[in-house]
């Protein structure tokens, strides 16, 4: 069996584990990530992407509120490629609770969250399609931030600083030397073999899963499951991020993500983290509830809806996933008479650089390496590998740079031929199990109106026209990034997009006699924007 030999062994490519691998190569210190499926696979992927300013939590868990608040300022500075600094406004409307709304900039002057009283009529002059039931609004430094540029600019310096990657590797279990891990034993999903890993530490970043992983190594955490829906609308809604101005519910938060706006989230409580997924009801509830902050989302046209779970550490008997708090756990398990393995779980996306930074002060004391953390001053260098996920970068390359040969392979993100050769010289050895959906992840490519309807056909034709798939392959995974999109496209049927999923239907079922089995993997709760 291959054996590779590692200092520090990351488990989980989320913007946690992946923030965690540029801490640990910036204080020189050898590591090797693996995660199961690809980068931002789990909740780091299924967010709204919202650059939390604090002030949401103000109410609930102040603690939570000043991480935000200063992390959230840490990331504008550092990685500013990947953020738009939109501002934020929360907004009460008739009906909503007028004492909390009293209270409110008392509460954020508590945790320090700036914020600033807005009339109500400048706030509809700011943001025009807000309701004209409007009776408070407030401005707040609320932002968006692209969290699959993030993680892939975190993973790419890592890389450039020795740090190794290993996508499509799920952990099967852990050989136990007394109190110690010896190896980590892992199946590459690509290939089918299994191979080993010898780590002086192991760190479980693997966020929903974290108590699963934890229980291969003997250990335990009680995490609460909470899965959170969300809807993509076809065009940007507001300029900024709107927020309902009441105690943290469902459906009370819309974020501008480049072109689109997101819209959410739910809260509900599932028995496994893989058992996420958007539904019907889910949708009709988000859209009836967020229509008295902004009317328009009654008639706007969504895209496509998606969830992901948050990974909420309890302790006692914790029920209610909206009462949890949204701080991390990090996790020693010498407790657990494991003393080389380490859980980093719960958070923010907002919060990931500093849950790394904590979480590599930890590693490094038990290494006895004296280094200090740079991420928080050092800024964040842009990379190729996450440059394609600017949303409107695509078509800009295009009018740019375009020559006679450089095609559209996707009408919708206008996305070239170029674009996709560029997007595949940058993942090196990193395709995994599906190139279609590696790009995918990488890109704006099946993130338009057609969900990759119509893109994966031809960027299919493309593939196998350069040879990176051969045989049967290429359309066994086009049947499996057209499933997998169809997923968050089910669950928006009406309207144009209920037209445009009978065309489609058409077309694979029925000209290339393409049936997708609902049953299979492509439904898992892999899932992004």
């Amino acid at each position: 069996m291959k054996r590779l030999q590692t200092r520090v062994l990351i488990l989980g490519g989320g913007a946690t584990g992946t923030g965690l691998a540029r801490d640990l190569a910036l204080r020189g210190v050898q590591c090797l990530l693996a995660e199961r499926r690809d980068i931002n696979a789990g909740a780091s992927g299924g967010n709204h992407g919202l650059l939390h300013s604090g002030a949401r939590y103000v109410a609930s868990d102040v603690e939570a509120a000043v991480e935000c608040r200063e992390e959230g300022a840490i990331i504008k500075r550092i990685a500013p490629q990947c953020v738009d600094d939109s501002g934020g406004i929360f907004v009460a409307v008739q009906g909503d609770d007028e004492r909390y709304v009293a209270d409110f900039e008392r509460m954020c002057a508590k945790s320090q969250v700036p914020v600033r009283e807005l009339d109500v009529l400048a706030a509809r002059e700011m943001e025009p399609t807000l309701s004209d039931s409007l009776i408070a609004a407030y401005a707040v430094e609320d932002a968006s931030v692209d969290p699959f540029m993030l993680s892939l600019d975190n993973m790419a310096q890592a890389l450039s600083l020795g740090a190794r990657y290993l996508r499509n590797s799920k952990v099967v279990g852990f050989v136990r030397d007394g109190g110690r891990i010896q190896f980590t034993r892992f199946n590459d999903e690509t290939t089918g073999e299994f191979f080993e890993v010898e780590a002086e530490i192991v760190v479980n970043a693997t966020g929903a899963w974290a108590g699963l992983v934890a229980a291969m190594a003997g250990a335990h955490i009680n995490i609460l499951y909470s899965s959170g829906s969300l809807l993509v609308t076809q065009d940007r809604i507001t300029r900024r991020v709107v927020n309902r101005l009441r105690k943290a519910a469902d459906s009370d938060i819309l974020v501008p993500g480049g072109t689109v706006s997101i819209l959410g989230t739910t809260s509900v409580t599932i028995n496994s983290p893989d058992d996420c997924r958007p539904t019907v009801a889910e949708t009709n509830l988000i859209i009836d509830d967020a229509r008295a902050m902004i009317p328009v989302l009654e008639t706007t046209r969504y895209i496509r809806a998606y969830s992901g779970v948050r990974p909420l550490v309890i302790s006692g008997d914790g029920s209610d996933a909206r009462s949890v708090s949204r701080g991390f756990s990090l996790i020693d398990h010498a407790q657990d008479n494991v003393g080389n393995f380490i859980t980093i779980t719960g958070g923010k996306l907002t919060t990931y650089r500093l849950m790394a930074e904590k979480t590599a002060d930890v590693v490094c004391e038990k290494l006895g390496v004296d280094a200090p953390c740079l991420t928080r001053t050092e800024p964040l260098p842009a990379s190729s590998m996450g440059k394609w996920t600017e949303p409107g970068r695509a078509p800009k390359s295009w009018i740019q740079n375009r020559d006679a040969d450089d095609l559209i392979l996707c009408e919708c993100e206008m996305v070239s031929k170029n674009a996709i050769d560029s997007i595949i010289g940058n993942m090196v050895g990193m395709r995994g199990n599906s190139m279609l959906k590696a790009i995918g992840l990488r890109s704006r490519v099946g993130k338009g109106p057609c969900q990759g309807g119509f893109c994966g056909l031809r960027i299919t034709g493309h593939l196998y026209d350069q040879g990176h798939v051969q045989g049967g392959h290429g359309i066994t995974e086009l049947k499996s990034f057209v499933g997998s999109r169809w997923r968050g496209f089910s669950p928006i049927l009406w309207g144009l997009p209920l037209v445009q999923a009978d065309l489609q239907e058409a077309l694979y079922c029925g000209a290339l006699d393409m049936e997708l089995d609902h049953n299979t993997e492509y439904f898992s709760c892999e899932d992004d924007e």
